[in-house]
């Protein structure tokens, strides 16, 4: 359409899904058609300065994010329907060049809105300096939190069904061989370019948490269930021995938690993904990374939600107390991630539990 003499002047989501569908449980399955609103471009369009269009593109998007937030556009919708104004600041033009004067094609600009997105529902959920982070910059919630944070907000329903979708209907999806024999995998699910396109802008990698807190199999990243991790975040002899360990060494944890918490921090070990055609691939496979690794805030999180599942409320209040004389991070994260998770939700459920827990 741009190179049709277009200029795309907006886009506008218009519900037209129903949102009990198979396709959206626990997937990011749009709600809406997104409809792209287009002018002709002037005959006189003129060039554009690649630096000039950087600098008016955040305005842009989070003018029009605020907008659509206003009128209940939630998630993939949402993300998908700032592109078009996006495309205006770009289409405008009968090209756009560096000062150099190399023409900036489409899919570069593509790929720099969406890390505007991704740091500005960053910067929503979480704050300014995580918005701003990147490849590891120190003062801010981890790569993880970052990334679990925008796999939860990309997955927001703007139809409000999301809390639901697990338990509307009757069908069942159909299982593969490897759902069959194992059980259909839990966990909500996004398409690994959609990930891929949020993750690489904002220097999060996402091989680095392959099997910790994603899992990548047939095109698909899958966000770990918190019950998945107890194995990595308190060893072979899970929370119930951790959370004796904590209530015996109460004293002794409260000036240095990690080394009861997280004794080895286990990773999964590599699942041999079947493709068709081909030698199984092993998941999350690595031999750069070291099973040993430290604990994040996101991981210190989920263990005291794993400890609250566990009814073990003496070992999760050391915990809670550990992490307030750390800083205010673990806290910001809980309530981060309880705004977040779908309402019905058993991980919404174990934080709301676990943030009623708090010292006043």
């Amino acid at each position: 359409m741009i190179r049709g003499g277009w200029i795309i002047t907006g886009s506008w989501p218009i519900a037209t899904e129903r949102p009990g569908r198979l396709r959206a449980r626990d997937s990011a399955a749009l709600a809406t058609s997104v409809h792209l609103i287009c002018r002709p471009r002037p005959d006189d369009a003129g060039i554009g300065d690649w630096a000039e269009v950087l600098r008016e593109l955040p305005r842009r998007v989070g003018e029009w994010m605020g907008r659509l937030q206003g009128e209940g556009v939630r998630g993939a919708d949402l993300v998908f329907a700032c592109i078009g104004p996006a495309l205006e600041i770009f289409s405008r033009y009968v090209r756009v060049e560096t000062a150099a004067g190399e023409e900036v094609k489409l899919p570069e600009y593509l790929e720099k809105v969406w890390e505007v997105v991704g740091r500005s529902a960053l910067e929503q959920v979480l704050g300014t300096a995580e918005a701003a982070a990147r490849n590891g910059a120190l003062g801010v919630l981890e790569e993880d939190a970052r990334l679990t944070a925008l796999f939860l907000w990309t997955l927001q329903s703007t139809d409000g069904h999301a809390a639901e979708a697990e338990d509307s209907g009757d069908e069942e999806p159909e299982e593969d061989e490897e759902t069959a024999s194992h059980g259909r995998a839990r966990g909500p699910v996004l398409i690994f370019d959609v990930v891929r396109r949020f993750a690489q802008p904002l220097g999060i990698g996402l091989q680095q948490w392959e099997g910790r807190i994603i899992e990548t199999a047939k095109g698909a990243v899958r966000l770990l269930p918190v019950t998945e991790r107890a194995r990595q975040l308190f060893g072979a002899e899970g929370a119930e021995g951790v959370a004796l360990r904590l209530e015996r060494e109460a004293a002794m944890v409260a000036r240095s938690p990690q080394g009861i918490l997280f004794p080895e921090m286990e990773v999964e070990p590599p699942r041999a993904v079947p493709i068709k055609g081909r030698a199984p691939r092993v998941a999350g496979a690595d031999p750069t990374l070291s099973p040993e690794r430290q604990a994040t805030t996101l991981d210190r999180v989920h263990a005291a939600m794993l400890l609250q599942a566990s009814g073990r409320t003496n070992a999760l209040k050391t915990l809670i107390r550990a992490e307030q004389e750390r800083g205010s991070d673990f806290l910001r994260l809980a309530n981060a991630l309880s705004a977040l998770y779908p309402v019905a939700s058993e991980e919404k459920r174990l934080l709301d539990a676990m943030l009623l827990a708090l010292p006043r």
